[in-house]
């Protein structure tokens, strides 16, 4: 009996460590060498810590299919309003890059909501609030000026990510409710603000008007 018991001990410890390997890989073997390569395994990411790359790692993944469900939109598509209240799939592309942009300030330049620049503001209110006045303004942006919008300010994300600790996300204040938040709740709101307009955006392509269907 005692022997059954160490057996089954040191099974259970070889299973833990073989599912441990095949769901974070070996951090100096496994790591991915592009984002492509391992874009359905969250884990560890080469140049970042531990929770920051797992962290990044699922940011990119619904950021992929947020531009899989836009990459092929016409202009007049981009443009499209199911009613006079909702908002465009173009208004809704320039709205994540605005939003994760003031996380950007929020966190990394460790600004007070909203006390940023009126130049930035002159940049990013608009697609920020969304509302009335992002549907009479933004219309007519291609795709390519879109995605490059949202290319840059991701870019800027992972440079600032691959520049702070796990500690870092843990830094919390009164914020979301004004209850105490840290920064890890911050950015998986950036990512599940991202999932939400992509729902939305998937929603609004299955009702094009026959004129600006896709053939």
């Amino acid at each position: 009996m005692k022997n059954r018991r160490a057996f089954l001990k040191r099974s259970t410890l070889v299973i833990a460590g073989a599912m441990a390997t095949s769901l974070y890989g070996n951090s100096k073997t496994n790591l991915a060498s592009s984002e492509e390569d391992n874009l359905y395994i969250i884990g560890p990411r080469k140049g970042y810590t531990e929770e920051i790359g797992a962290l990044l790692y699922t940011m990119t993944m619904m950021h992929k299919w947020l531009i899989n469900s836009v990459k092929d939109l016409s202009v007049e598509q981009l443009d499209f309003q199911i009613d006079k209240k909702s908002n465009s799939i173009g208004a809704m592309l320039l709205h994540l890059p605005a939003t994760e942009r003031y996380y950007q300030l929020n966190t990394s330049d460790e600004m007070t909501w909203d006390s940023w620049s009126d130049s930035i503001k002159d940049e990013w209110d608009i697609p920020m609030n969304l509302g009335e006045n992002s549907r009479d303004i933004i219309k007519g942006h291609t795709i390519d000026s879109s995605s490059s919008k949202l290319k840059e300010v991701r870019e800027v994300t992972k440079k600032e990510f691959a520049k702070r600790d796990d500690s870092w996300l843990m830094k919390s204040e009164l914020f979301f409710e004004d209850k105490p938040t840290n920064n890890y709740c911050k950015w998986f709101h950036v990512c599940e603000h991202e999932s939400n307009h992509t729902g939305q955006i998937k929603f609004i392509s299955k009702r094009f008007p026959v004129e600006i269907s896709l053939n």
